[in-house]
């Protein structure tokens, strides 16, 4: 029997949980302040939109709740015949402009991801096949890549939008139109993914962890999804955050414009169009607050892309 008295005793292995907590990445989050303001702005705005049906004092969308003698109450005080007092005030419709901003915000953000998936999904794929065969597979799909950068996405957009809406049978179209926007924003903001990962892909291809799967029989699209995608996330990550911030700005743009979201979903750009319409007849609230909170939502999407983007360069630390 090994006599073990006297020996220093091994020190202890440190909990996953610490070890994420001590992590460069971690650590870039703790000592930023702006990143951690950006994300509870982010935190609280998500989860306003998640649990709107229980945190928004009426429905603004149920007719049978409205009061046409609500209409144009100023935020803070009561209205004029109903006595009855909103926290940002109401429309012209006699809405709680609060809850419009919760329900809207529900619409905001899940065309802004979802549109935002299905770009990174596009984008990567064709990436990938771009930079893995080359030939004149690649040279299609940059060509088509290039030629769309020359537009403005805006207008990339409209012009899906108006296509695919132009195909969609008229009793449909309400129906569709949120379906039909996402799309129109992803293939109008694919390319910039696809870029990116033909890029990296073009370097991680020619490694030897890629040349060994190829001797042992690998074929390429799970070389190209189990080895080269793995190693070029990074970037791709950056891209998705930087580009819902851009997606989220192109549906209200959109809705602005009367393209969008239909009035019976209304978005932060839908009730934007609403309020500019009563800007200058006194009741700025209508306005105000619907595009302050989508200020606050892509400035906070934008500044946590720009920590990820520092936090995942091994440039910079």
């Amino acid at each position: 029997m090994t006599d073990t008295a006297g020996k220093t005793p091994a020190p202890a292995t440190p909990s996953r949980l610490k070890e994420v907590w001590e992590s460069d990445f971690v650590w870039s989050f703790r000592h930023s302040p702006v990143a951690i303001v950006a994300l509870v702005v982010v935190l609280i705005l998500v989860l306003s939109a998640l649990f709107a049906p229980l945190i928004a004092p009426h429905n603004p969308f149920d007719p049978a709740t409205l009061n046409l003698m609500n209409g144009f109450t100023p935020p803070g005080e009561p209205n004029a015949f109903t006595q009855e007092v909103f926290l940002l005030g109401t429309d012209d419709q006699g809405r709680d402009v609060f809850s419009t901003i919760l329900y809207g915000l529900r619409i905001s953000l899940f065309v802004g991801a979802a549109a935002v998936f299905l770009a990174m999904v596009l984008g990567v794929i064709l990436g990938l096949v771009a930079a893995y065969l080359g030939g004149w597979v690649e040279t299609i799909i940059m060509r088509v890549a290039d030629v769309q950068l020359t537009f403005p996405a805006i207008l990339v957009a409209m012009l899906i939008f108006g296509i695919a809406k132009g195909f969609t049978p008229p009793e449909y179209r309400n129906e569709m139109a949120i379906w039909v926007l996402i799309v129109a924003i992803a293939l109008s903001d694919w390319v910039q993914f696809a870029r990116v990962v033909r890029g990296a892909a073009l370097v991680e291809k020619n490694r030897e962890y890629v040349q060994a799967a190829r001797m042992i029989g690998r074929s390429g699209p799970a070389i190209m999804m189990r080895h080269i995608l793995p190693n070029i996330l990074s970037p791709v990550l950056v891209i998705a955050t930087i580009s819902l911030a851009l997606a989220i700005i192109a549906e209200a743009t959109l809705s602005f414009l009367g393209v969008g979201a239909p009035p019976t979903q209304p978005s932060l750009g839908t009730l934007i169009r609403i309020g500019q319409g009563y800007l200058f007849s006194g009741e700025w609230w209508i306005l105000f607050f619907p595009a302050v909170t989508l200020l606050a939502l892509a400035l906070s999407v934008n500044l946590l892309g720009d920590w990820l983007r520092d936090a995942l360069n091994p440039k910079l630390r």
